[in-house]
């Protein structure tokens, strides 16, 4: 799709990804919503700051009452727990699902009337190389953007007939907030902003923006043993 002359929703655009996704948008010709459940911590100047909690279906509903102008939503709000599948506390990995999943589920439920009615758009899930291989101190988080991920099949294919594009964004570390304690590489996530509207302007269904993303991609035909070497 245009980018130029698109209105757009970004959720969680207050800070980190999100707000590099906010301003790459707003660089190309983009009108831009910046969904935060704070919308007074949205700094980026030439947004309109929207205020949404994605796990609050009040305020989904809100948003897209207010933003029945868009043709492009990006969901990107997210969180990390770091919980333990086996031994962490359960209602931290429902929480992570309730994130992930059903927060966004509930996003694209409610603007995908939203973007069909203005004529068709794109949906960018923002997920992860953690959808697809997955390590035990990111458990909950890596559930949860599989669902993710199978929900954006899903839907695909339902809002295709819409003229709704739903997209994917694959990528791994990002030098963010939620990334602050890792010491593995980390993409620079103004760049990772370039390439997912690149890859929104392009009508691409997939969008594999680094070389860790593109290795396990490649190493899923290869099953358990490609992925989890270190199995015996």
């Amino acid at each position: 799709m245009k980018i130029t002359g698109s209105t757009a929703l970004v959720t969680g655009a207050n800070r980190g990804f999100g707000r590099h996704l906010a301003a790459e948008l707003l660089a190309r010709g983009a009108t831009v919503y910046a969904g935060a459940r704070n919308p007074d911590s949205v700094d980026l100047p030439g947004v309109t700051p929207v205020r949404l909690d994605i796990t609050d279906p009040a305020s989904v509903a809100a948003a897209a009452a207010l933003a029945g102008d868009v043709d492009l939503l990006i969901n990107n709000a997210g969180i990390e727990t770091g919980t333990d599948l086996l031994e962490g506390d359960l209602e931290q990995v429902r929480l992570e699902l309730e994130t992930h999943y059903f927060g966004n589920l509930s996003m694209i439920r409610a603007f995908a009337p939203v973007i069909a009615g203005n004529g068709g758009g794109t949906i960018l899930n923002v997920l992860s190389v953690l959808s697809w291989v997955t390590f035990p101190t990111v458990g909950a988080y890596s559930a949860a953007k599989s669902a993710e991920w199978s929900m954006t099949n899903a839907l695909r294919v339902q809002l295709a007939e819409r003229k709704v594009r739903v997209a994917g964004l694959h990528v791994g570390y990002m030098d963010t907030d939620m990334a602050a304690g890792v010491t593995a590489p980390k993409s620079d996530p103004a760049q990772i902003a370039r390439i997912a509207v690149d890859g929104i302007e392009g009508d691409s269904y997939e969008i594999v923006a680094d070389e860790t993303s593109r290795q396990v991609l490649a190493g899923l035909s290869g099953g358990v043993a490609a992925l989890y070497p270190q199995l015996p």
